[in-house]
């Protein structure tokens, strides 16, 4: 069984558009962890458009007490910045991107050539002593798994925006076949391999069917969005339900 872990983002960039604190950021944790959610993901990014520095500890606090059961997933480029505002909070999980500051959204990953490795070593050291899980997001490349492995982080994350992008024009079958074999790689690696970007009720199903070792999906564009139909509290029991 595949965890969920809903990403909290387009909450907050919605909150963000009135000066009234509506919705309630610290209110959804509950709701996620109700519904079959295992965890929550958050991406704050420096012009903080949607997730600010001050919900950092705030969801911290409101996820305390089913903690570590129920996992913190932060998300970001492993600035001293970024590494600074995490730190105090200690995220089960903290899941690095190569994004700009400026990036629009995630939808590129680390290479892990020599100049990656390189940027790497001491976040990647920082944060493990902390006793987080580091993750890296990756393109589906299968060649990619031992370089993740060698970076001495403890998993990958797949970056799933271009299968996403073919299963809707239904020519998703050589993207799958990568992932499939990405996903083969890493765990023989001994690699956590998660997934994220664009991942909805109707792809995500020939997704996880080739990924049998499968640890958790971060969702949360297309996961809010559906929840404008039907509920937040159905939408997460439905894609808690599609991982299993």
């Amino acid at each position: 069984m595949a965890r969920l872990s809903v990403n909290l983002n387009k909450v907050a960039l919605l909150r963000n558009s009135r000066r009234t604190g509506v919705p309630d950021l610290l209110a959804f944790p509950e709701r996620v962890k109700a519904s079959g959610g295992l965890g929550i993901t958050i991406h704050p990014r420096p012009d903080e458009r949607h997730i600010r520095r001050s919900d950092v500890p705030a969801l911290a606090s409101a996820i305390d007490a089913w903690r570590p059961a129920f996992e913190y997933n932060i998300e970001g480029n492993p600035t001293s910045d970024f590494l600074d505002m995490i730190a105090p909070v200690r995220p089960e999980q903290c899941t690095l991107v190569p994004d700009a500051a400026t990036a629009f959204t995630s939808d590129k990953g680390w290479d892990l050539d020599a100049g990656d490795i390189a940027a790497l070593a001491q976040p990647i050291k920082r944060l493990k002593s902390l006793g987080t899980r580091v993750i890296l997001f990756v393109d589906p490349d299968p060649a990619i798994a031992a370089r993740a492995a060698d970076s001495g982080a403890d998993g990958i994350e797949i970056y799933t925006g271009a299968y996403a992008a073919a299963y809707r024009k239904g020519t998703a079958e050589r993207l799958l076949d990568a992932i499939a074999a990405l996903g083969s790689n890493a765990t023989q690696c001994g690699l956590v391999v998660n997934v994220g970007h664009d991942l909805n009720l109707d792809n995500i199903g020939s997704l996880i069917s080739v990924l049998p070792h499968l640890h958790e999906a971060s969702i949360g564009h297309e996961l809010t969005a559906d929840s404008l139909v039907m509920g937040f509290d159905q939408a997460v029991r439905l894609y808690a339900q599609a991982l299993r």
